[in-house]
């Protein structure tokens, strides 16, 4: 559909529901002053997801049309083509995309709901990625009960969100998921800015109610961290949260004033008759999950790599700096549920236990550092097999206890008489970088500005070597009290497992007991012999039933329908340990989770 008066641009996207069963969407894109040989590609990847995903693929029947003239289209490779045309004339290109991606990162269309992101729909038009990018959202025709949600800038809508969006540049277009649907929306201000709340597939439930009013303490404890009482320079005017309730999904993406989650129903706030009724683990962890999008609204859409400066949507970009931008997130995300009360003392150090256990749990800590972790990501974080625990380390809970020890550092240094904090050092990285990209070097000049000392040696051995954390030292200097206790089988076999009714091995852990016996991933543990006797293992723990700690046995092992005897010698119950924090001094836990 062209472009009219008021709807005037350069390109003009016309998204239509073509086929709801067919989770078909139709696409006409104008290009109102083609180049001669234009040409045009989809992104092979999202921002904030660093994986190549071949977004192309889902792509099909592109034609091209200069008034009632059919133009022929040359694919070049595998997500660009190329359409000869007439530069006087408006150039129409009409395609579908299949959207069947209940994820964050794609697209999906089915009777009961819509979502995309442009990386998935939208082709981009070389020479013109600066250019005012209008998005016409036509209504589905299969109801009319579906509204639209988006942080784009409204042009001309309807009363239910359907029409003309605009967005300067594709950059931008790129960043502005839409949800379509019949959802629950709500609305909150947090620091006199509006925000909108849309939740797809809740159940009836749903306390929304609860979710409006914790998800504003956070924003505003947000906001509060990055400007204090400064409104005027939060760098958004609106901001939407898109979350898709479904029964069993986590995650997020990011945008510049929006973010899209999924989590699962049972994690939603339901309503109760008791005010006094504990948020679920499930609803802290969905609360976690919000806090972290929210702030990464400052650290890494604004504040972001340097080699992120401009966003090359053909191949992989790469940085070293994952460690910082997601780590440092997913240490703040928890931490600001505490300043903002939604939890308390005791259940951040749980949340926190868990974290370091994980890492603890990571051969890989062993051989990769963070910061090869982070410029690994495309083929090592995203593409995970059996064996990535002993290959890699996340960068997101790794690049967590690395904050956490530079904050607890920072706060022991201290400097003429007052604390310097990891709030100050983010507060100063954005000042210094505008805003804008940043480099390592910019962290170590931060840090050496605030606390007159270099910390170029902690970075170093904390983020560039594969050296232990010295995280013992940092939390006890807290108020931190720190417990080893014995740890459970699967640790201690170095194993982990899926249980059904039998013992399925999912990965196995280097330098462990069952590596050294020679198990392998996607082998069936079936039973134990022990002695002259032989038995079924139905769960894991069947093992410790049949022969006890500290002893040697022999593993019946089904592998390709093979059957193997594997010797095993169990570890002692005291050979593995696992952390439990707990609160010691409460004055210095306070002090530093406050």
């Amino acid at each position: 559909m062209p472009a009219n008066k008021k709807t005037s641009a350069s390109l003009h996207y016309c998204i239509e529901v073509a086929d709801v069963h067919a989770h078909l969407y139709g696409i006409t894109l104008t290009i109102a002053h083609p180049v001669a040989q234009q040409r045009v590609s989809l992104p092979v990847w999202i921002v904030g997801s660093y994986m190549v995903r071949e977004f192309s693929k889902q792509l099909t029947g592109i034609k091209a049309l200069q008034g009632k003239r059919n133009l022929a289209v040359s694919q070049l490779d595998k997500n660009t083509w190329q359409i000869d045309c007439d530069t006087s004339q408006p150039l129409s290109l009409q395609y579908q995309v299949h959207a069947h991606d209940n994820s964050v990162r794609t697209a999906w269309l089915d009777s009961q709901r819509g979502f995309f992101n442009a990386t998935s729909l939208c082709l981009q038009v070389d020479g013109l990625h600066d250019a005012t990018h209008v998005l016409d959202i036509h209504p589905p025709k299969h109801t009319q009960d579906w509204h639209v949600a988006t942080g784009l800038t409204p042009i001309k809508v309807d009363r239910k969100g359907f029409g003309v969006y605009a967005a300067p540049s594709y950059a931008v277009l790129a960043d502005t998921p839409v949800e379509m649907g019949h959802f629950w929306s709500g609305h909150f201000k947090a620091m006199g800015i509006e925000h909108q709340f849309v939740v797809a597939g809740a159940p009836p439930t749903f306390d929304g109610a609860r979710l409006l009013q914790d998800a504003q303490a956070i924003c505003e404890t947000i906001c509060s961290f990055w400007h204090g009482n400064k409104r005027s320079q939060i760098p958004f005017k609106r901001y939407v949260f898109m979350l898709n309730a479904v029964g069993d999904g986590y995650g997020g993406l990011e945008h510049h004033n929006s973010t899209a989650l999924i989590c699962q129903r049972s994690d939603l706030p339901r309503v109760s008759n008791d005010i006094a009724t504990k948020p679920s683990d499930g609803y802290i962890t969905l609360l976690g999950l919000i806090s972290h999008e929210y702030f990464h609204t400052w650290n890494v859409k604004r504040l972001r790599p340097a080699e992120f400066a401009h966003y090359d949507y053909a191949k992989e970009n790469y940085t070293e700096l994952l460690w910082f931008f997601e780590g440092f997130t997913s240490y703040f995300d928890d931490k600001l549920l505490r300043r903002a009360g939604l939890i308390d003392d005791a259940q951040y150090l749980r949340l926190l236990n868990k974290t370091i256990n994980q890492v603890l749990q990571t051969p890989g800590r062993k051989v990769h550092t963070v910061a090869q972790s982070s410029f690994e990501a495309w083929t090592k974080y995203y593409l995970q097999d059996a064996n990535s625990p002993n290959l890699t380390v996340s960068y997101y809970t790794k690049g967590a206890l690395v904050a956490l020890c530079l904050d607890l550092s920072l706060r022991q240094h201290g400097v003429r008489n007052h604390s310097v904090t990891l709030d100050d050092v983010m507060r100063g990285l954005w000042k210094r970088c505008h805003a804008g990209p940043m480099q390592e070097a910019d962290v170590l000049e931060v840090l050496k500005e605030l606390t007159g000392r270099s910390w170029r040696s902690e970075i170093n051995a904390w983020v560039h070597s594969t050296r232990e954390l010295p995280l013992e030292k940092v939390l006890t200097a807290h108020g931190v009290t720190l417990h080893h206790d014995p740890a459970q089988l699967a640790q201690a076999l170095g194993l982990r497992v899926a249980e059904d009714r039998g013992v399925l091995i999912k990965q196995v852990l280097h330098d462990s007991p069952t590596h050294t016996a020679g198990f392998a991933p996607t082998d069936e543990w079936l039973g134990v012999e022990v002695g002259n006797a032989m038995w079924r293992l139905q769960k894991l723990d069947d093992v410790l039933l049949y022969a006890g700690w500290g002893k040697k046995i022999t593993a019946l092992v089904s592998r390709d329908r093979q059957i193997l005897r594997l010797p095993l010698t169990l570890p002692k119950a005291n050979a593995h340990t696992t952390w439990r924090m707990a609160i010691g001094d409460a004055k210095k836990v306070k002090a530093w989770l406050s």
